[in-house]
């Protein structure tokens, strides 16, 4: 039997990332469930992975620290290389320019910036040998419209679009693709300060989108019938913009 392709899923805590590892468990992949401030909360939902016949187990580091990083990925690298990265973990600090502190400006590009090129560097080579991969990055429609507010959000994960397109040109000979994907406003904690009149007056659908909804894209964009699609920042965000 040919083993399961390995996925590693930065920020599984959350409500999209939990989403993500549920999807990829059940299309067949063996889960690594990263966590850093919520590590109990991996443990429960890669238990739940476990119990539905999946492969899962949780690691543990900050996307912040180079060294950290690297160091629990080269132990992970150790049974194998990992042929799917869901780059999904990233912070808010909201405030308007002229009162954004330079600790907010500076921690929000960290985790999604900084921590996109600790992640993925010490995997590409690891990956390329396989001569088959997948790099998704799970953006933000701020990203891709701007919004008020989020000066240091919409510069992180506007970057991590430039990232990524430059690194699907690098790659793309190589049978590794590599896209963004960018919702709106999704039904998690994070999107909790949205009420019901804010979201039918900025989504034209008039409601939130669902965390499957994200992840039912990125279980597409990690597939085979994928493969042809690269350098892309697709949208999921009931037609805003």
């Amino acid at each position: 039997m040919t083993p399961a392709k390995r996925a590693l899923v930065t920020g599984a805590s959350g409500g999209i990332g939990a989403a993500i590892c549920r999807r990829l468990a059940a299309d067949g992949y063996e889960l690594l469930c990263h966590a850093h401030a919520h590590a109990q909360t991996a443990e429960t939902l890669a238990a739940e992975l476990k119990s539905a016949g999946g492969l899962a187990s949780v690691v543990v580091f900050d996307v912040t620290d180079r060294e950290a990083t690297t160091a629990a990925l080269d132990t992970t690298l150790k049974a194998g290389p990992i042929q799917v990265l869901v780059h999904n973990a990233g912070i808010h600090d909201d405030a308007v320019l002229a009162g954004m502190t330079l600790g907010q400006w500076q921690r929000v590009l960290d985790v999604s910036l900084n921590g996109f090129f600790h992640v993925v560097q010490p995997l590409l080579l690891p990956m390329i040998r396989t001569r088959w991969g997948r790099i998704i990055n799970v953006t933000s429609v701020a990203g891709v419209l701007g919004n008020r507010g989020q000066a240091n959000y919409a510069a992180a994960k506007g970057g991590l679009h430039a990232a990524g397109k430059s690194l699907a040109l690098e790659v793309a000979s190589r049978g590794i693709t590599v896209n963004s994907v960018a919702p709106g406003i999704i039904a998690t904690p994070m999107s909790s300060a949205f009420s019901a009149e804010d979201i039918g007056r900025m989504v034209p659908m008039k409601r939130a989108g669902e965390p499957c909804e994200v992840a039912n894209l990125v279980g597409f964009l990690a597939s085979e019938q994928a493969a042809y699609i690269t350098g892309q920042v697709i949208s999921v965000n009931g037609g805003m913009g």
